[in-house]
């Protein structure tokens, strides 16, 4: 299906104010909340996903499209006048790898559709200013260059010291008057301005009780990865670029993706400096760099009379521990696994699943579980990860095939009886390489 006239009039505008923001780094953008017309919030409502939960209000993405027409007119009619309200949004709790919760926000469906219009906005805007190191939630970037990214940094500037910081809490803690003040730096609209303030002060339903946050941002909202990562550019990227890099006295990378980030450097000295430093340009801006989870590790390439690495450290980023490592061919290379708190993640999420589903039809369940492979495979399939990716796929079948048994009552089904009938007539996805990084 081609873009409709509506949806292609919406690009052309999006073009014309990414070229004034490519070609004019220096301007201010007042005059852009007019854009979100009938036509812009139907290509909003094109982009958002269908597929989330409802929030408080319990209307799905299904029900706002049966009368879509009315309810973007409404919709727009309510934002024309300034008449627009941010319902409250229900949080939630999920687990985290280090055992504690993470606040999950569950935004109302026509309220995503609001913040995808603004975001596809201030994307056009301010994703010119930001670095191609900078990778996360961005069109064209994605967590696979941001690890091939590195893998080609160590080895092209011979990084011996790898800095890998964590920001506690960030997206909890984001200040709301330094994003405002980065914010305007671009986008001095109103109209805009007046959203992102309702989008930071609403309401927040946590266990019935209603919360008025004064930080943060809402994670799973639609326009908080862009308020994070124009956050970042101020607090960390530009001034890596501008103040840090310039001072250091060997080579540097720095590499983020969202709040996750590593900085790379020739020198022990300047890996020291940088480790010194970071603390105190984020509490400049209200944050904490955690001072057990961000650690400096020695990286080195091993000499070639190396038979084994000893000396080096190893550090995770995006789901990967990188190491040292021998080729085939016997040289010195970056590998990449996944890292152990997803693998056992992973493992520990399959093994809940089947036996909380051990009941449902067994076809659905052979869907879901192969959907679930072919999903760890798109992301973990990577150059020298085969083993992990055999690791998850035995457990799946170790776990399988246990609930399974549980289910038939008789507590046990044996692995010939397991692969003749499954192997055979519901063969799962075998592990399989995506990515030649």
């Amino acid at each position: 299906m081609g873009d409709t006239p509506g949806s292609q009039t919406v690009t052309t505008k999006l073009q014309r104010i990414a070229e004034q923001a490519r070609n004019y780094p220096g301007m201010v953008f007042d005059n852009v909340y007019h854009l979100i017309d009938f036509d812009f919030l139907k290509e909003a409502y094109r982009q958002t996903n269908k597929k989330g939960v409802a929030g408080i209000d319990k209307v799905t993405a299904r029900q706002y499209a049966e009368g879509l027409e009315g309810n973007l007119k409404n919709l727009h009619e309510r934002l024309r006048c300034n008449q627009y309200v941010v319902p409250p949004v229900e949080r939630v709790w999920i687990d985290k790898e280090d055992g504690k919760k993470r606040p999950i926000g569950k935004p109302c469906f026509e309220d995503k559709i609001v913040q995808r219009a603004a975001v596809m906005i201030l994307e056009a805007i301010f994703d010119r200013d930001f670095y191609e190191f900078s990778h996360g939630f961005r069109k064209g970037h994605s967590q696979h260059q941001a690890v091939q990214e590195l893998w080609e940094q160590c080895r092209k500037w011979n990084i011996s010291w790898i800095v890998d910081a964590d920001v506690s809490g960030f997206f909890d803690n984001i200040a709301h008057d330094y994003l405002r003040e980065f914010i305007v730096r671009r986008v001095k609209d109103g109209g805009i301005k007046r959203l992102i303030g309702k989008w930071l002060k609403a309401r927040v339903l946590d266990a019935g009780e209603l919360r008025f946050p004064d930080k943060g941002t809402q994670q799973g909202g639609v326009i908080s990865p862009l308020l994070a990562n124009i956050f970042l550019h101020n607090v960390l990227d530009r001034w890596y670029v501008e103040v840090v890099k310039p001072r250091l006295k060997g080579r540097s990378f720095l590499i983020r993706f969202a709040d996750d980030f590593i900085i790379g450097c020739e020198m022990e000295e300047d890996a020291q400096r940088v480790m010194a430093a970071l603390p105190e340009r984020f509490s400049r801006f209200k944050l904490k760099i955690h001072p057990e989870k961000t650690k400096m590790v020695r990286f080195k390439k091993p000499s070639s009379q190396d038979k084994t690495d000893k000396s080096n450290g190893t550090f995770d980023f995006l789901g990967f521990t990188h190491y040292w490592g021998k080729s085939l061919r016997g040289y010195w290379i970056v590998k990449r696994k996944t890292a152990g708190k997803r693998l056992r993640r992973s493992m520990k999420a399959i093994w809940k699943w089947c036996r909380e589903n051990r009941h449902i039809p067994i076809k659905e369940q052979y869907e879901t579980l192969s959907s679930k492979l072919r999903g760890h495979y798109q992301y973990y399939g990577i150059i020298g990860n085969y083993k992990n990716l055999e690791k998850v796929f035995r457990h799946l079948k170790k776990a399988w095939r246990y609930w399974l048994g549980k289910r038939s009552g008789k507590g046990y089904v044996t692995y010939e009886k397991f692969d003749a009938v499954f192997g055979k007539y519901m063969p799962l996805p075998t592990p399989r390489i995506t990515h030649s990084i």
